[in-house]
């Protein structure tokens, strides 16, 4: 069986921070292209970010980063490694076992079977995630406001558009109440974790749902909210707006504020 052609295949673009070896941009060029070229579905665009951290005291200090719009799809996934080789390796494995799950997604759909949370090897993912960089909080500024227009989908489509994408979290309004929701990893049970500013549906395998209000704050008090728990990420009704907003930490040591767009 022919595979389509893949019109990217030497166009796959390469940005690098820091002191990124002069063989590492083709390196991951050509360990992207072996990914792209396996693909069943045209790919429309592939690009990779290569940063090497120039703290000496990062255990990971090589982290690498890569977008594909599979056939309009987008799917990135990110890790963090010693070595810049390393983590370009761990890359290829990482998108491809992600590219495998969108198709099997779609497959499922096609065939109108029904598509569990499942598995995404979570457990080692979590040992090559880049690490957020130690801030003092007096230090740490909002660097990153985002505001896009929240998808209306099921909390379901909701975890797999952040799995696919390779997120922590991932902000949407719940498409059967019209609430604005927030689905998560749960570290500590597995699985994943919903919480809404509305009423909580009902759990279902691998998505357990917070009982927990969701805050009503300010932004200065989600940060201040934020340094005080150690969490990742706060999940608020925004007193100003109304509406769920997402503060969380960057891995450069400050914040980033995601909003739904007015």
């Amino acid at each position: 069986m022919n595979r389509p052609h893949t019109p990217i295949a030497h166009d796959i673009q390469v940005e690098t921070r820091g002191e990124v070896s002069l063989a590492a941009p083709d390196y991951a060029k050509a360990k992207l292209l072996a990914v792209v070229e396996r693909q069943h579905e045209p790919v429309l665009a592939a690009r990779v970010k290569l940063t090497q951290e120039s703290n000496h005291a990062v255990v990971k200090p090589a982290i690498a980063q890569a977008v594909v719009d599979l056939n309009g799809r987008p799917v990135r996934a990110q890790v963090a490694a010693a070595t810049m080789q390393e983590a370009v390796d761990l890359l290829q494995d990482r998108l491809t076992h992600r590219l495998a799950r969108v198709r099997q997604h779609r497959d499922s759909h096609r065939h109108r079977a029904p598509a569990g949370l499942g598995a995404w090897n979570e457990e080692e993912a979590r040992e090559h995630c880049p690490r957020r960089r130690g801030l003092a909080p007096e230090e740490r500024r909002i660097v990153r406001h985002k505001a896009y227009s929240l998808p209306s989908q099921s909390a379901r489509a909701a975890v797999f558009e952040m799995e696919a994408m390779d997120y922590d979290f991932h902000l949407f309004t719940d498409a059967t109440t019209g609430c604005d929701s927030v689905v998560y990893r749960d570290e500590r049970a597995g699985g994943h974790r919903l919480a809404t500013a509305g009423p909580a549906g009902e759990p279902e395998p691998g998505l357990t749902v917070s009982t927990a209000g969701v805050p009503e704050l300010a932004v200065a008090e989600a940060v201040s909210r934020l340094d005080l728990t150690g969490l990742p990420f706060v999940f608020f009704t925004d007193t100003a707006t109304g509406r769920g907003n997402v503060l969380y930490h960057r891995y450069d040591g400050h914040y980033g504020l995601i909003t739904p767009a007015r």
